[in-house]
């Protein structure tokens, strides 16, 4: 597949595919959960609450073929966005979907005068550090989840030029 072919668009509105957005997420989270501790929050999503988080912040959507390929939600905290919800379906991962979709945070977050991009990724799914890494985050702190005594998330950032 060549990146060309992948469509990077802002949610629109009268959005009506939750169902299918929400099977992309849980499917993209689904290997993380035997893997992390604790388990992602993607399990806990609805339909409705997927929407009123639509609702809250900015969502991009990839698709290749009109098939919904991944999503990220952007909430603005100010001075940066952060990326929640980063998703790309597993029959898409490795073709640049997640790249694009990074780009479409990057430029959204220039365009609202933000200096930089967030995201947060668990300890153990090394491999998200280094694809971030290759895109120019940098980690910056770990946190523990309440309860836990060693960290547990990785806080990475990319500073915009």
């Amino acid at each position: 597949m060549q990146t060309d072919e992948i469509s990077i668009v802002p949610l629109p509105a009268g959005f009506e595919r939750w169902d299918e957005l929400l099977g992309l997420i849980r499917r993209s989270f689904a290997p993380m959960d035997g893997v992390i501790d604790p388990p992602s929050s993607a399990h806990r999503l609805t339909s409705l609450s997927l929407e009123a988080k639509a609702r809250e912040e900015t969502a991009f959507l990839a698709t290749v073929a009109d098939r919904l390929a991944g999503c990220v939600f952007l909430a603005d905290n100010g001075s940066h966005l952060y990326l929640g919800k980063l998703a790309i379906d597993p029959a898409f991962q490795g073709q640049g979907v997640g790249r694009r979709l990074v780009e479409a945070a990057e430029d959204h977050a220039r365009e609202l005068g933000r200096t930089a991009v967030e995201l947060q990724t668990r300890i153990e799914l090394t491999a998200n550090h280094a694809v971030f890494g290759r895109l120019g985050f940098r980690e910056t702190a770990r946190t523990a989840h309440p309860g836990y005594r060693r960290p547990t998330t990785i806080t990475m950032r990319k500073e915009l030029g």
